[in-house]
């Protein structure tokens, strides 16, 4: 019997308190700038266990402006901006180089905590991107030597062949480089912080860049 679907997602709670904790958030102590409060909220997220809180979606679009979606890693977030790591072949690499402009999205349920990030995407020196992706692990090496990311596969047994022969070139050399690997950075120009609140009276504040630095909103949930 297959499941009923509309069944399922009435079966469902969004925030149940058994695993969920809605901290309060008074935008009036926030931070100028909202960096400082991204990495404090990180930090929180680590702290009350949310699982991959590294994770993120990232949405791109095409040469036509379709968008598209998917999770990748956060690499870091400082001045230069948040960063993420693709193949430059790869479909959100041809995206990034068509329109270079993105958008990242974070959801820490356990906090009932959203983050969302706007802005333009530049690339790092190559370099960076190597250095990047050496200071990772062996898996992660091996699955950017495998390379093709986004290329029509034939069959999982080529890909077992092709990530078996990758994963040997990492063991054996760490320093192997992965040359279409490409560390980017979104440089922001809107940041949104969206804390929920169990009457829905959800706080939403967004930063937007001026000429001038920064901008504070609140936004109606």
């Amino acid at each position: 019997m297959e499941p009923d679907l509309h069944e399922l997602l009435r079966s469902l709670r969004v925030w149940d308190p058994e695993v969920t904790e809605l901290p309060p958030f008074d935008p009036a102590t926030a931070p100028a700038e909202p960096l400082p409060l991204f990495t404090g909220w990180f930090a929180q997220a680590v702290a009350a266990g949310q699982p991959e809180p590294h994770t993120m979606s990232l949405a791109t679009a095409d040469e036509e402006g379709r968008p598209d979606v998917r999770i990748v890693m956060l690499h870091g977030a400082d001045a230069h901006g948040w960063s993420f790591a693709t193949h430059v072949t790869s479909r959100k690499g041809s995206h990034l180089a068509a329109r270079p402009y993105a958008a990242l999205g974070f959801y820490w349920p356990v906090q009932g905590r959203q983050i969302r990030v706007r802005g333009p995407v530049t690339t790092a020196p190559a370099e960076e991107g190597q250095a990047d992706l050496h200071a990772r692990s062996t898996g992660a090496l091996a699955a950017a030597l495998t390379g093709h990311q986004s290329e029509p596969l034939a069959s999982l047994q080529d890909l077992t062949l092709a990530s078996e022969a990758a994963w040997t070139r990492a063991q054996d050399d760490p320093d192997t480089p992965a040359p279409t690997w490409t560390l980017y950075r979104l440089q922001p120009d809107e940041v949104e912080f969206f804390q929920g609140d169990a009457r829905r009276r959800h706080v939403r504040l967004a930063y937007r860049r001026t000429e001038d630095g920064w901008s504070r909103q609140l936004l109606w949930p």
